[in-house]
């Protein structure tokens, strides 16, 4: 459905010391580096699809309120492992991992990273 998505960051050093931990907790690897954005894709992927970049017009980046990119994983521990790495490369927590009542598989983990941005680790196998 996308072909790739960004978030807005103010620290790309920062940034990166976070997102190169915590989705690698998913497989996803970092391919891509410039002075204003780093890219991110999943093995197999010819394309990075996630992007943290400087915003273009120059201006801080800011959170967007009802914005979240769910990353899907593997296992429960892969969501578990994601929560673990955000919260120790700078980012909040904004819901533990556990089952959510959208279906019975349904486990998922909410955090911020460090600029604010949230995001969701999900796994919808049984355990």
């Amino acid at each position: 459905m996308f072909t790739y998505i960004t978030i807005g960051i103010n620290d790309l050093p920062r940034a990166i010391g976070f997102y190169d931990a915590v989705l690698a907790t998913l497989g996803i690897e970092r391919r891509s580096i410039d002075e204003s954005e780093a890219g991110y894709a999943a093995p197999g992927d010819s394309r990075c699809r996630f992007w943290i970049t400087h915003p273009f017009d120059r201006r801080p980046a800011t959170v967007g309120n009802g914005s979240m990119p769910a990353f899907e994983a593997a296992s429960r521990a892969e969501v578990d492992a994601f929560h673990a790495a955000a919260l120790a490369h700078g980012g909040t927590d904004d819901g533990a991992p556990g089952i959510r009542t959208f279906h019975p598989n349904f486990y998922a983990c909410y955090v911020r990273d460090p600029d604010g941005n949230k995001l969701s680790a999900l796994c919808e196998r049984p355990e």
